[in-house]
């Protein structure tokens, strides 16, 4: 099995002033294609910023980041966007969904970006997985936190991706909307043999996956298959 995502040497750093921030320094891993893992970590050790550099939205201070065999660090803004339209998934925190867009709308915008014609179905029958087959016509501000996060759900496997990167996400929900996002979310994930990268506080969806990676001050510490996994 290939690795759809090499890090290597990975790091990042900010300079304000005379100062420099290190957020990531010398991060290394591999993920083969159709597994699970989870970055955990407390509060700025760099797990976003990580899944950021490892999804292009962002581009390293040194090291290098191979996602589905392309090197994204010699890539423009744009290539590093077509690349991410093409193979990738997310799923955030706070949803992102675009508000003047009805939950089937907000599904369909990877495939219309793309400039695909035939989604309906398809939108549809996601949002059906996720038990919201009876909301698709209302927007954002009609839905509850769990139903948004689940209509995020469904938009991020519209595009049936090959890997989905994922930043807490339940972190905005109760403990049982969490549980049932959770459950969709692993369920969906393995129909579609996605790989997945989640990041988490959380250790209880970190088990989920079936490696953890650890993040402290920048540096990964820790590198374990889950006790799931095991």
């Amino acid at each position: 099995m290939s690795d759809i995502l090499v890090v290597e040497n990975l790091k990042k750093s900010f300079t304000t002033g005379d100062k420099t921030l290190t957020v990531l320094d010398d991060v290394s891993f591999s993920v083969p294609e159709g597994a699970s893992i989870s970055i955990v970590g407390p509060s700025g050790s760099g797990k976003t910023t990580l899944l950021g550099l490892c999804a292009g939205l962002d581009v390293s201070t040194g090291g290098s980041v191979s996602l589905v065999g392309i090197k994204l660090n010699a890539l423009s803004e744009d290539d590093r966007a077509y690349v991410r339209n093409q193979y990738v998934g997310f799923i955030f925190q706070n949803f992102q969904l675009l508000p003047t867009l009805t939950a089937l709308e907000n599904v369909t915008v990877p495939l219309e970006l793309r400039g695909e014609k035939q989604y309906k179905k398809k939108a549809l029958d996601l949002l059906d997985r996720v038990g919201l087959s009876d909301r698709a016509y209302h927007y954002p501000s009609q839905l509850s936190g769990g139903e948004q996060q689940r209509v995020a759900m469904a938009r991020a496997f519209i595009s049936s991706p090959k890997i989905l990167f994922a930043d807490e996400p339940t972190g905005n929900l109760d403990e049982e909307t969490a549980n049932r996002v959770t459950e969709l979310l692993f369920d969906i994930n393995r129909s579609e043999g996605t790989t997945l990268v989640l990041v988490t506080h959380n250790l209880d969806l970190a088990a989920h996956t079936e490696r953890i990676l650890q993040l402290k001050g920048g540096k990964l510490i820790s590198d374990q298959k889950s006790m799931r996994a095991v």
